[in-house]
């Protein structure tokens, strides 16, 4: 149940109460004269007073409410922008690419809960050899991070086969990364870096990153690491169990 301090409380039933009294002046003018209007006002007053937890509960139910109204357009938003959000030629595809359950991954090269996720997504790959896994580049940490991302996007359309080599590294990588760190990465792997240049100079990059916004926007994604799993999306860095749990479910589901 949510908790609230007195004060908050207090806050709280003083703007229920001008909402109520808001609420009830139009029917209350038509229909009431003035000393009717004030003592229908103190009935609310007293009332409130006398409980003021009513004005907890309806907030807990309101927050339900909300709740389950996002999820509701979560779920439309899904079921809208499924070839988008899982076969985008856009994106990176990792594990099985003909796997029976696809795991969607928005992540950030900043983000340092994502480094730590990194390795559940390696577990999982490595003990489940029907998981489909899509990288989605989602750069919300900075200019660093969009310089970053622009140069594995423009690597994955030139060199697809150093990918994942260059996401550990640079994801793995100690420090903040930003454009030199990920040109260091990729010139390592023996990437042209001129070449490299040219594409990250293009529109791809930015056209690959506004899809992945527009798909986060709508399905109400503001931080990474966050998952689309079936029809599950998932936030936050959760940790391997509940990944395996709503792996095992959604494909549970397809049975």
């Amino acid at each position: 149940m949510m908790k609230f301090s007195p004060l908050r409380l207090a806050k709280l039933a003083l703007s229920s109460l001008m909402g109520l009294m808001m609420l009830m002046a139009p029917v209350a003018a038509g229909s009431l004269d003035a000393t009717q209007q004030d003592e229908v006002r103190q009935i609310i007053r007293e009332y409130l007073i006398e409980n003021p937890e009513v004005i907890a509960e309806a907030l807990e139910m309101l927050e339900i409410r909300s709740k389950q109204k996002e999820e509701n357009a979560r779920n439309e938003a899904l079921a809208s922008m499924q070839d988008l959000i899982f076969n985008s030629d856009k994106q990176v595809v990792m594990g099985n690419p003909d796997g029976d359950v696809t795991v969607v991954e928005f992540f950030d090269y900043n983000c340092g809960f994502c480094k730590r996720a990194h390795k559940d997504m390696v577990d999982l790959m490595a003990e489940d050899k029907g998981l489909r896994i899509v990288l989605k580049e989602f750069p919300v940490l900075g200019q660093g991070s969009v310089e970053a991302a622009r140069i594995a996007i423009a690597l994955n359309a030139m060199a697809p086969e150093l990918y994942e080599e260059f996401h550990m590294k640079l994801l793995l990588n100690p420090g903040a990364a930003n454009l030199d760190k990920a040109l260091n990465v990729a010139e390592s792997l023996g990437v042209d870096i001129q070449e490299l240049e040219s594409i990250v100079n293009s529109e791809l990059p930015s056209q690959t990153i506004q899809e992945v916004y527009q798909i986060a926007d709508t399905l109400g994604l503001t931080g990474t690491p966050s998952y689309v799993i079936g029809k599950q999306v998932v936030f936050g860095a959760v940790g391997v169990e509940r990944l395996r749990a709503s792996i095992a479910e959604a494909r549970a589901n397809k049975s």
